[in-house]
């Protein structure tokens, strides 16, 4: 399809504002061609992008980017902002190294005002951005794009709560698709279901206004906005939510007609309130497969234009999968066992137990720190909570994994899905501090298994022994490279090689695939190296120092941040135990990992099994 308006404004969207609407929906199609054929070949956010391409026209025809900011929840929908803000030509590049991110990235672009990757932090930041707006005199609009999927999180309310007091020119866009990742749940999808279904009351309050306004005096009537918007409440509606806290409320508008979204927006313009503009939208809108099936094309690998089926690996189990089916077993044999998510079933792979034992499996929304603090409750009934979550998104309950479990002795079992490297998807959802702060948590105990055997092994032993915080981590994919002959244990420690070697490798989790072929690939220069693997990495076992030390040179590789990392903690038992040799400790060193992939990463931060054997080899 031939780019006739896309190529002409994707430089200045400026240039929108002179296009009709009939050209604007021209645009949306080449813009829908465009990102459904790129997505194809770089993997990526699909179907919350295909959603918010007329609302994106719509923005840019009304409002004046950058000087009025828009500020992106998420951030995973804004490949179509991105196109019309000067990365056209880059495009090809999304998610790739050295390319433009998936994300919002202020580094990028001016266009792009706030970094984003995780749900529910676009209302607390433009409001932010509003107020320092008014502050120094700036009359210019603030917008948040929202979904309704992130008002299944508490900061949301905490924001809304906050700048529905303030007089900012504050403008946010709900846009409900009726989805997050996979269906929404919680009372707030029930509320935007009814409001759905009542468009009378907002039809009454129009209704009430004109005629208030034909009357001697209505005028007067109609300056006391709030009497008015009470009158048609009680008449129809009892209560907005949105409109108790403050809010201008507009909607629901239908999301994929740009006239009537600019018609919107240029009314929101005119508040001197904050506004909620409620749109609805269809996720995945355009690509027929993405409409079909959403969840599966929020975030998808490399895909067949013309069937929708992913390229690669179709079928192949990965540690997520593995995950879910060891969990089955396990609640099989005991009843206590319940399974936590946060809007994350599918990517948890907890689909299969959420069938099998819907009355012990509970879907939170997006919503760690409350699914933290709930697990902990469910502890201290006397049940065994597993919370399955990412490790970028552990990081947003941490207080309560201190105050509500480790702290009060409740035992929660934390399945940490991709921890490590993530890839593409780069700064904001790479796991690389889970270990850091998990460790700094009293009573925590940290497993990482390097196969699939291993992950059942250590799920069996987080439900059977000790700990408070008890987190069984795994990377994102599938199982590595494994020794032939290679036998998962229960042991805290595994050694492989000769206990004599002068070189020992010490590492956990996934790199202990790279450790092994950097063991086969020294062989070739009759170098020995011992890998010690440590299978529980908090608290350190004493074999491990002990077995360490009868070597002259250490290495000690760890896929994650290096200040207060395993390694770190590993080089103080070696000291306070007199070693002497050579210690060295490869990680990831004081920076936010960008987007490329894995291997790639891998290669960039000395973690790869090519640069174990450089490094062994510039030392020996």
């Amino acid at each position: 399809m031939e780019n006739k308006y896309l190529e002409r404004v994707a430089n200045n969207p400026q240039l929108l504002k002179n296009l009709t609407y009939s050209e604007l929906n021209v645009l949306a199609k080449e813009i829908r061609t465009k990102l459904v054929s790129t997505v194809a070949k770089t993997g990526g956010h699909l179907a919350s992008n295909l959603g918010v391409v007329e609302l994106t026209l719509a923005l840019h025809k009304v409002f004046d980017s950058p000087k009025d900011q828009f500020v992106w929840d998420v951030g995973h929908q804004v490949y179509t902002h991105k196109l019309l803000t000067g990365r056209y030509d880059d495009f090809d590049s999304l998610r790739q190294n050295g390319g433009i991110s998936g994300f919002p990235n202020p580094e990028e672009s001016e266009h792009d005002t706030f970094a984003a990757g995780h749900s529910g932090t676009s209302i607390s930041a433009a409001f932010g951005l509003s107020v320092a707006k008014k502050l120094k005199g700036d009359d210019s609009y603030t917008i948040a794009i929202i979904g309704d999927g992130s008002f299944t999180g508490g900061l949301v309310y905490e924001a809304l709560n906050n700048a529905g007091r303030a007089n900012s020119k504050l403008i946010v866009i709900l846009n409900d698709n009726e989805m997050s990742i996979s269906q929404p749940v919680g009372s707030f999808a029930k509320y935007l279901a009814a409001m759905r279904t009542n468009r009378h009351y907002y039809k009454a309050k129009g209704f009430f206004i004109d005629v208030l306004e034909s009357l001697p005096g209505g005028t007067a009537l109609h300056d006391k906005g709030s009497q008015i918007k009470k009158v048609a409440k009680d008449y129809l509606y009892q209560s907005n939510f949105f409109e108790d806290l403050g809010f201008e409320y507009m909607g629901p508008v239908d999301g994929h007609n740009i006239l009537a979204l600019t018609r919107a927006l240029e009314a929101a313009k005119e508040f001197d309130s904050p506004v909620l503009l409620h749109i609805e939208t269809v996720k995945g809108m355009g690509y027929e497969p993405a409409e079909l099936n959403p969840a599966q094309f929020h975030g998808i690998s490399r895909f067949n234009v013309v069937t929708g089926e992913p390229i690669a690996k179709v079928g192949v189990k990965n540690y997520s999968d593995t995950f879910g089916e060891y969990l089955c077993e396990l609640a099989a044999e005991n009843d206590k066992i319940c399974a936590i998510t946060a809007a994350m079933m599918l990517g948890t792979g907890l689909q299969n137990f959420a069938m099998r034992y819907p009355n012990r499996f509970f879907d939170v929304g997006i919503a760690e720190e409350f699914g933290a603090t709930f697990a902990g409750g469910l502890a201290k009934g006397d049940m065994i909570p597993v919370f399955a979550v990412y490790s970028t998104f552990l990081q947003r309950a941490y207080d309560e994994l201190v105050h509500d479990v480790a702290m009060q002795n409740n035992k929660v079992i934390l399945g940490v899905d991709r921890a490590g490297f993530v890839g593409e998807d780069g700064r904001s959802h790479q796991g690389i501090l889970d270990v850091a702060f998990l460790k700094s948590i009293p009573g925590t105990v940290i497993y990482s298994p390097s196969s699939y055997e291993e992950l059942g092994i250590a799920l069996h032993q987080a439900v059977d022994g000790d700990g408070h915080v008890v987190a069984v981590r795994y990377p994102r994919g599938y199982e590595g490279y494994l020794p032939k002959n290679y036998k998962a244990l229960p042991e805290p420690v595994s050694i492989f090689g000769k206990k004599s070697s002068r070189v020992t490798i010490v590492t956990y989790g996934s790199l202990f695939s790279n450790a092994v072929k950097a063991q086969e690939k020294l062989k070739e220069y009759d170098i020995d190296v011992k890998i010690i693997k440590l299978n529980r990495v908090w608290p350190i076992d004493e074999l491990a120092i002990k077995e360490a030390k009868k070597s002259d040179t250490i290495l000690f590789f760890e896929e994650g941040i290096k200040a207060g990392g395993a390694g770190e903690t590993f080089a103080t038992m070696l000291m306070e135990g007199a070693y002497k040799g050579d210690f060295s400790h490869i990680a990831i060193e004081d920076t936010f990992v960008h987007h490329a992939s894995i291997k790639e990463l891998e290669e960039e931060f000395g973690l790869s099994s090519e640069k174990m054997v450089e490094e062994v080899l510039r030392r020996v």
